[in-house]
């Protein structure tokens, strides 16, 4: 077949099918649009069907809305008319009550008229009475109310001062049983011995021969330790000892101590005797803050100036009526501390005033004045309390008592110094009699130092030799010994000498 033919057929061919699928196609849709149409009509009833039932549901639901508002509308008209009912009665009520008040007021109001009418008769008839009295008792209305008043007092006072008088008694007998409740509490918890403190130390010798070499070439060097320690050497009235005599403890101290020194050393001389002397002094010195440290330790008082330790630790070889003075220290502190514990006082302070309140005595002959105001202004100086300050000025009644404390730290002095056994009357008058005549001297102008000895019968004044010549040492001794006599009550006759020694020292190189 030709090339054209198959051409032909191939076209013919496709043609054919062409219109086999249009055919095809047509029955297709037709058929898938009547399903279509079917499903549509389905749908539309089904929806149609579901409308009518959500229309009767919403019929149902509105038309129970309405029973239930009908129902509530119902209940609140009930509500409302027994409220209106209940009000109704409310009001009628206080309507009843409103008359009753009424009435109540005008009965109060006819018996206020009734009770004024009845007043004002009285009161005429009370003024007729008074007249009447005034006539017969011959007073006035004024006079006899004074006159009644005057009578009401007195006797008001009589029964308040009986009162007073009982309540002074009871607070009195109370008062004193307390006191002494305190007082033994307090001195049977310190009770302690009491050792009386002597005048004089005795310094033990190998042998009497050591008494000249102590007395040395012309008595140089017994003057030489009694010059410069300010104490009284008894050499001859006991064997193998040398008794040192001063009413100042301290220059005792350092007089025994260098006379134990230069007898063990062997070397007595001038020149050695100022070594040790100098040297027993440091002994001292370093003994009394010892002594102060001790007694603070003891106490348990911290914080205190390291001068005041000194000058506490001075006490310690001060006596008071032979009672040894840092020792009524600490007893005093301890009393104080137990009757401010019992008394709801300041135990710290207390405590602390207890311990200080002698301290003026370790410069009560450098400063004029009573120990306790000394005391006080050393305190004032370092920066202590004032409370402090005042319990120390005061425990002798030199200045006003500011507090408790003040009170129990002058009852724990007296309580220190009063039990028996602790002080000897003699022994302080006696020392207050050495110190007065040191004083006499010092006060001269050109004194250098003045020491009593010779148990008070001999005052020995070392005088500045560029201030004092030689005649000048006389009129100063005379000087002395008039002011004596005319200052000072003493038994028999006091010696006064004035020593003027002039050194030229010179050393070579």
């Amino acid at each position: 077949m030709t090339p054209g033919i198959w051409i032909a057929l191939i076209l013919a061919a496709a043609l054919v099918s062409l219109a086999i699928g249009y055919v095809v196609r047509g029955r297709l849709v037709t058929r898938r649009d009547t399903q279509l149409e079917e499903e549509a009509q389905k749908r539309l009833m089904e929806a149609r069907t579901q409308a009518m039932e959500i229309e009767l549901a919403a019929k149902d639901a509105a038309l129970q809305l309405r029973q239930e508002a009908e129902a509530d509308a119902k209940k609140m008209t009930q509500e409302l008319n027994r409220q209106e009912n209940r009000l109704v009665q409310r009001r009628e009520n206080l309507d009843h009550r409103l008359d009753a008040l009424e009435a109540r007021e005008r009965k109060q109001d006819e018996r206020r008229h009734s009770m004024d009418q009845r007043q004002s008769e009285l009161d005429k008839a009370w003024q007729k009475q008074i007249a009447e009295l005034e006539r017969i008792a011959n007073l006035t209305q004024e006079e006899a109310k004074a006159l009644l008043l005057q009578e009401v007092e007195q006797n008001a006072r009589i029964d308040a001062a009986r009162i007073i008088r009982e309540i002074e008694g009871e607070a009195k007998i109370e008062g004193e049983r307390k006191a002494r409740e305190i007082v033994t509490l307090a001195i049977q918890r310190i009770a302690s011995d009491q050792v009386a403190e002597t005048t004089v130390s005795t310094v033990e010798l190998p042998s009497d021969e050591m008494k000249g070499r102590i007395i040395g070439r012309g008595g140089r060097n017994i003057r030489t330790i009694e010059s410069m320690t300010g104490v009284d050497l008894v050499i001859d009235d006991t064997p193998e000892a040398v008794v040192v005599s001063s009413y100042d403890p301290v220059r005792r101290e350092v007089a025994r101590l260098a006379l134990s020194k230069l007898i063990l050393d062997g070397r007595i001389h001038p020149t050695r005797i100022e070594k040790i002397v100098e040297k027993a002094q440091e002994e001292v010195d370093a003994k009394m803050r010892e002594e102060g440290e001790r007694a603070a330790y003891e106490l348990g008082i911290h914080g205190l100036h390291p001068d005041l330790i000194k000058l506490l630790g001075r006490l310690y070889y001060r006596t008071s009526y032979g009672q040894n003075v840092l020792q009524h220290s600490i007893e005093s502190a301890r009393l104080a501390t137990i009757m401010a514990a019992e008394m709801g006082a300041d135990v710290e302070l207390a405590k602390v005033a207890g311990l200080l309140h002698d301290i003026g005595k370790a410069i009560d002959h450098e400063v004029d004045g009573p120990h306790a105001i000394i005391g006080a202004d050393v305190l004032r100086r370092y920066g202590m309390p004032e409370g402090v300050i005042n319990a120390v000025g005061s425990h002798h009644a030199e200045m006003e008592q500011a507090s408790l404390e003040a009170v129990l730290v002058q009852a724990a002095d007296a309580i220190s110094g009063a039990r028996p056994g602790a002080r000897r009357e003699s022994l302080e008058n006696y020392i207050k009699r050495i110190k007065a005549l040191e004083q006499v001297a010092n006060s001269f102008q050109g004194v250098d130092s003045s020491f009593a000895i010779q148990a008070g019968r001999e005052v020995r004044i070392i005088v500045k030799p560029e201030e004092i010549d030689d005649m000048g040492a006389i009129e100063l001794s005379r000087g002395i010994a008039k002011k004596v006599e005319e200052s000072l009550q003493y038994p028999g006759q006091i010696k006064i000498t004035v020593v003027r020694e002039t050194r030229a020292v010179e050393y070579a190189k």
